[in-house]
């Protein structure tokens, strides 16, 4: 939509986006925005004239969302912590809604990326060294957040749920290697370097039952001691980060492959159904049987209801 500057910011704001004072703005302005949403990400569109914007710091309460913005038209410069990035067509830059921001820009198109905290897993000091920097969108990983960004903006509509869901999977694992290439530039120190080593095992073997921090130590010849040194720093211990991404992995493939729950749950690494159940509920507020029953109802209503072959009685375990 295009629209005069109160309607703009409304729109803006309703579509998550920090308040910001645009200082050339005036009566004449007009700026267009779109929002559509893929999975857990919100995509907005925005159309703007020449801009010189201020954004103060806010309340880490209001901070969900990190923002991956990506320029298509124009040039813009933005400052925030202790970057300062000037940014060209399909050129990309993370920011945090919670810190302060200044930005000048020519008339210009992007398209930023609203991504939940929790889905992109990037630790506070990896934050203060991304925030602000310029990602070049010409070639490499950014390149392909650049593209996937302009492409999903205009198509996210057309996703159904479960396509949506795997999308937003595979943009945000793309956001991730871009960021964690643009860290590499900065040559991480050691430890940093391990500890990402040990992440992408670990993601590479969340379906292996066994995967444990003992395993996990062994492969990488070091004592389980040190194997949780590394982490003791970090948001989730080695053993909670392979049970939130299993977890994350269930609810995704709950959502649209049509298996059963106890099939999902054993598929990865779940044996116990019971203890499955209560893990799920107590990390997304519903249970695992509730997200395919729903599922079921907007996907296949004209199927009569049935009880699943391999899962009949998991319901006495979700209640």
């Amino acid at each position: 939509m295009i629209g005069n500057l109160e309607s703009f910011q409304d729109e803006l704001a309703a579509s998550g986006f920090p308040p910001l004072v645009n200082k050339l703005a005036g009566a004449g302005f007009r700026g267009g925005i779109a929002t559509c949403d893929l999975g857990p990400l919100r995509l907005v569109s925005l159309d703007t004239p020449e801009s010189a914007c201020v954004g103060r710091e806010r309340d880490a309460s209001d901070g969900e969302h990190l923002a991956v913005k990506v320029m298509t038209r124009g040039r813009t410069r933005i400052e925030q912590g202790r970057g300062d990035a000037d940014l060209g067509p399909t050129d990309l830059v993370l920011l945090d809604p919670t810190r302060a921001l200044r930005f000048e820009s020519t008339a210009a198109a992007h398209v930023t990326i609203l991504v939940p905290r929790r889905e992109l897993r990037i630790r506070p000091a990896q934050i203060d060294r991304l925030v602000g920097r310029r990602i070049d969108g010409s070639h490499g990983p950014g390149a392909l957040v650049s593209v996937l960004a302009r492409e999903s903006a205009r198509s996210a509509s057309a996703f159904r749920e479960a396509e949506a869901l795997r999308s937003a999977a595979a943009v945000v694992e793309l956001i991730a290697v871009a960021l964690e290439s643009r860290l590499g530039d900065e040559q991480p120190a050691p430890d940093e370097w391990l500890r990402s080593r040990i992440v992408g095992y670990i993601e590479t073997r969340l379906a292996d039952p066994g995967l444990s921090p003992p395993g996990i130590a062994a492969a990488h010849h070091m004592s389980v001691r040190r194997l949780h040194k590394l982490f003791e720093d970090q948001p989730l211990t080695v053993a909670a980060l392979i049970r939130r991404r299993r977890l994350e992995r269930c609810r995704a493939e709950l959502t649209g492959s049509g298996r059963t729950v106890t099939a999902v749950a054993a598929r990865w690494g779940f044996s116990d159904p019971t203890h499955f159940s209560k893990l799920f509920k107590a990390t997304y507020g519903y249970t695992a049987r509730a997200l395919v029953t729903s599922n079921r109802a907007r996907t296949t209503r004209t199927r009569p209801a049935g009880r699943d072959k391999d899962g009949g009685d998991q319901g006495r375990h979700e209640h």
